[in-house]
């Protein structure tokens, strides 16, 4: 889920060398600088505009200032402006709507960051870079309560768990924690978040961005107690989002991929989505 929902990634082009009498370039082929950055076609020439919505909530944020580089999705842009080429006296924040940053149109960004979730409907409007996060599963519980301390997913068992009907979190619950009594299922969510209000359930299992929302500012004294990655059906993903037909896509994705298979995506996400944010990982 995340926001209604909310999605970029790069390339460091290997060079050849050719012989004198065939440099030209074959035809429908991108030259091998094309994702350098003197090459990208950008909003503002010299300068990487990325987009955000204000405020810019944490922990994907903080201090409500994506220029600090801090917080996830922060960190994350400033990772891909990195492998672009771009420096942090280079990059440039324009505040965006989250519904305007995945309407038709052109965009005053090269690419967008705010939770923005890579549907089939959305990238009929707009390009989404390959995924930078897959979205996980979290259980909320309130604060000093019996399962508010659980450490592992096998603690949960007899946990008597909220979700709503026809999501990945009541599929997560099923497949993945298969508590001992069935779960209270719930037509909309927030009738599940006011179960857990009400303690009519234990614990209340939710996707993890929507979990720092409860948290924060639907039910008092209410806790993570952790997330965890649920199996089967199409994983839903963050995509960072740019204008329909973007030059800039090939190079954004080679970015994504470069710093997945480095492994500092991982690394972003333990630091800001994983204890320090409050949110453990549970087996």
């Amino acid at each position: 889920m995340a926001r209604p929902l909310m999605l970029l990634a790069l390339a460091v082009a290997l060079v050849g060398c050719a012989p004198a009498e065939n440099t030209a370039t074959p035809a429908g082929t991108a030259p091998s600088t094309a994702c350098t950055k003197e090459q990208l076609k950008l909003v503002t020439p010299g300068k990487l505009t990325i987009g955000t919505d204000k405020p810019a909530y944490e922990p994907w944020f903080k201090d409500d200032d994506p220029s600090n580089g801090q917080g996830f999705e922060s960190a994350v842009a400033f990772a891909v402006a990195g492998e672009l080429g771009f420096d942090r006296t280079e990059v440039q924040w324009s505040t965006v709507k989250f519904d305007s940053a995945f309407a038709p149109g052109d965009k005053q960004f090269d690419f967008d960051v705010n939770q923005v979730s890579i549907t089939p409907e959305r990238a009929n409007a707009v390009d989404f870079s390959k995924g930078y996060y897959t979205v996980k599963q979290a259980i909320v519980a309130i604060d000093g309560s019996k399962f508010a301390g659980a450490k592992s997913l096998a603690e949960l068992k007899d946990a008597k768990i909220g979700v709503q009907v026809g999501t990945t979190s009541f599929d997560a619950v099923k497949n993945v924690i298969k508590p001992a009594a069935d779960p209270n299922v719930y037509n909309e969510q927030i009738d599940a978040v006011n179960a857990l209000k009400n303690k009519q359930v234990d614990a209340l299992v939710v996707d993890l961005p929507t979990a720092f929302y409860v948290t924060a500012a639907q039910v008092e004294k209410s806790k993570i107690v952790g997330q965890f990655s649920s199996t089967g059906g199409t994983p839903e993903e963050f995509g960072l989002v740019m204008g329909k037909g973007s030059a800039l896509k090939p190079c954004v994705d080679k970015a994504v991929d470069a710093l997945k298979s480095k492994g500092e995506l991982a690394k972003i996400e333990q630091q800001w989505l994983g204890s320090a944010a409050g949110a453990p990982e549970l087996q």
